[in-house]
């Protein structure tokens, strides 16, 4: 992590991108972590709030709106914003976030799914209530390492007192690479959020794979998390 703990990627370096195409880590399928443990979010309810930060295209948006969830995600670039809707054939409306100067948001006409076009920083509870689960998939890993205390900070206001906030996390070893996205550790994780909310660990799993050489690394283990808030 000290390797990495000044690296900063500004939004605009994301914007490009997604302009370039540089989306590699963008997943076609739904994420076989989120299928698999989907059952430890939802815990037999049939309609929960889903928060997505940093949502890009995720196609697990329309997946859990198909079930009856609703979801609200976070996404700086306009156009993946845009290109999720008529990837997943969506009729979709725009509208100003008052709140937040300069903020769109983009609501499926059915109302189930509201991508909020904004700097993630400004988002709030305020905006848009609380959450029963959050999927974050990629985004704590894409944070800037500096700004993670930040992050936590945010996502935690986010919960609702029963909510189920599932982490995918990466491990490998930072002199060989230098992010993003970047390293979280177990102790990370900890660190960041075990004030607030009991962590158990669900899995780990070996994610190497051929384009990963690319970056430079020998291994890559990513490691999933639920985490509920405690009881007060």
């Amino acid at each position: 992590m000290s390797t990495q703990a000044n690296r900063v990627m500004a939004l605009s370096e994301w914007e490009d991108r997604w302009q370039e195409g540089r989306i590699s880590f963008h997943q076609p399928q739904v994420h076989k972590f989120l299928e698999k443990y989907l059952d430890k979010i939802v815990h037999g309810q049939k309609s929960i709030r889903f928060f997505f930060p940093l949502c890009g295209k995720a196609v697990d948006m329309k997946w859990l709106a198909d079930m009856g969830h609703t979801v609200a995600g976070v996404e700086i670039s306009e156009k993946g914003i845009k290109q999720f809707f008529e990837d997943q054939s969506l009729r979709y409306n725009e509208e100003p976030v008052p709140e937040i100067p300069g903020a769109k948001v983009f609501k499926s006409a059915d109302g189930k799914i509201s991508i909020y076009q904004s700097d993630l920083y400004k988002f709030s509870s305020a905006i848009a209530g609380k959450f029963g689960g959050i999927w974050d998939r990629g985004a704590l890993v894409a944070i800037n390492p500096c700004d993670r205390q930040k992050y936590a900070a945010l996502l935690t206001s986010l919960m609702e007192s029963d909510c189920r906030y599932l982490v995918d996390t990466l491990e490998y070893n930072p002199e060989q690479y230098k992010g993003p996205p970047f390293l979280v550790t177990e102790e990370g994780v900890k660190n960041l959020f075990e004030g607030a909310c009991d962590i158990e660990l669900l899995q780990s799993a070996d994610g190497f794979e051929e384009r990963h050489r690319a970056w430079g690394i020998d291994y890559l283990t990513e490691k999933v998390y639920l985490l509920t808030p405690k009881k007060q």
